[in-house]
């Protein structure tokens, strides 16, 4: 044993990384040594592919080390990941960011669950964690391989109402729930007076943000919340959002408030009405070209990210020519495209299935589509003077979320303005003019 402190493997989105700072720091503080936590992500074949390969890894080369894992992929299917024999234990994701969970580690060894709680081999279970997700102490200057943070992402919510005909995710997360507002103003306002100056707004799905609390609170409501309650942030982003569910209160703070970032990811996933309707979607082709159009309208150099399926079960050449045509008349610019994965136990998995060497074709194409959006955007930027969020390895965040290899002295985490001067390698220099 050599008694070094514990480590996280994370896979999968911004959530995940989130939560896996905090599970760091509470079994850093239940004392865990030589401990190994692993959490898994199930959005993908491929990411449990991974986090299997990486759990059978760090056994066979650190055969000393006790192997927790936990997330989304281990909830789902417990029996599994108990079964595994490198696994010493699987903390269910209602638990793992409760400090007992780790302190319960410290006294012995644990042996692995049999029979775990989540989905098995027999079917479907309860989609059961229901607590609200907590506010987490924040996060440390000093991130991952000692580098320094730039910007403080909090937890507003976890879990989903909506079950999409491909998505795993409700089955590993639960039902929405939401921190309420004044602890999440509460963690904002610590940031900030931590010396962050952006902050992001992140859970499984942000824009069902208050559902399930007694007065019902939209997420635009919450920002203005925040925004009022702490004056001292220059600036706030969103994760991903949900087209179909953007509330009255969070456009006027579109149009009105420029703390909030001039750019909005969307959870877009098609472009074809068809195949958003065998997605289980709530919104239609049609209402993205109106939410593009308004959202300009209030915002004009407002810019879009979209999260896109290439090769949904069904999807004829047809459809996936109408998601192409939606990417560029709506010029969404910064795009994450993945190919279909089947996840068992999804509506979706049962459907006629489209071969895999044309998903990874039109997911080609799609990202090439993004890839020459992206391109157009930063050649806009040469001969203007921007302010940028210092991010490690001297680079620097647009509010629009481009990045700039910056020149210049600046320290990390801090805003400064600089000149976009030229084109290099698919980047653009800019050169620190002063600091904000």
């Amino acid at each position: 044993m050599t008694n070094a402190p514990p480590e996280v493997l994370t896979f999968g989105c911004r959530l995940n990384s989130v939560e896996s700072e905090t599970m760091q720091r509470l079994a850093s503080s239940a004392g865990l040594c030589d401990t190994v936590i692993v959490n898994t992500c199930a959005v993908t074949a491929e990411a449990e592919r991974q986090a299997g390969q990486a759990i059978r890894r760090l056994k066979r080369e650190s055969p000393h080390v006790r192997i927790i894992v936990t997330g989304c992929a281990s909830q789902i299917d417990a029996q599994k990941y108990a079964a595994m024999k490198e696994v010493d234990a699987v903390i269910p994701n209602d638990a793992k960011m409760q400090a007992e969970s780790f302190t319960n580690l410290v006294a012995a060894k644990p042996s692995p669950p049999k029979g775990g709680r989540g989905l098995g081999e027999g079917g479907l279970g309860c989609l059961y964690p229901q607590s609200p997700p907590s506010p987490q102490p924040l996060s440390p200057q000093e991130g991952e391989r000692g580098l320094a943070m730039q910007r403080a992402f909090v937890q507003i919510q976890t879990g989903c109402n909506y079950h999409c005909t491909f998505c795993i995710i409700p089955y590993g997360r639960g039902a929405s729930r939401s921190t309420p507002i004044d602890a999440i103003t509460a963690q904002v306002r610590a940031c900030a007076d931590k010396g962050f100056n952006e902050i992001v707004l992140t859970g499984v799905d942000i824009a069902s943000y208050g559902q399930d609390l007694p007065d019902r609170p939209t997420l635009g409501s919450l920002i203005r919340r925040v925004l009022q309650a702490v004056p001292t942030l220059p600036r706030l982003r969103l994760s991903s959002l949900d087209p179909a569910a953007i509330d009255e209160d969070l456009w006027d703070l579109v149009a009105q408030e420029p703390r909030l970032m001039p750019h909005l990811h969307l959870s877009l996933q098609a472009g074809d009405d068809m195949i958003l309707k065998r997605m289980k979607r709530r919104h239609s082709r049609d209402d993205i070209f109106r939410l593009c159009a308004r959202a300009r309208h209030l915002r004009p150099d407002i810019v879009f990210g979209a999260d896109i399926i290439a090769g949904f079960p069904t999807e004829t050449d047809a459809m996936f020519a109408n998601t192409h045509d939606l990417v560029e008349k709506c010029s969404l610019t910064w795009l994450h495209v993945f190919p279909y994965s089947a996840r068992k136990l999804t509506p979706a998995a049962k459907m006629p299935q489209v071969h895999g060497a044309i998903r990874k074709e039109r997911a080609d194409r799609l990202r090439a589509l993004g890839e020459r959006a992206a391109r157009r955007h930063y050649e806009s930027l040469i001969g203007t003077t921007v302010k940028v969020l210092v991010e490690n390895n001297g680079i620097g965040c647009t509010p629009h979320f481009a990045k700039l290899k910056l020149q210049g002295q600046a320290r990390v985490g801090g805003i400064v303005e600089a000149r976009c001067v030229r084109g290099e390698n698919d980047a653009v220099v800019a050169e620190v003019v002063k600091v904000v």
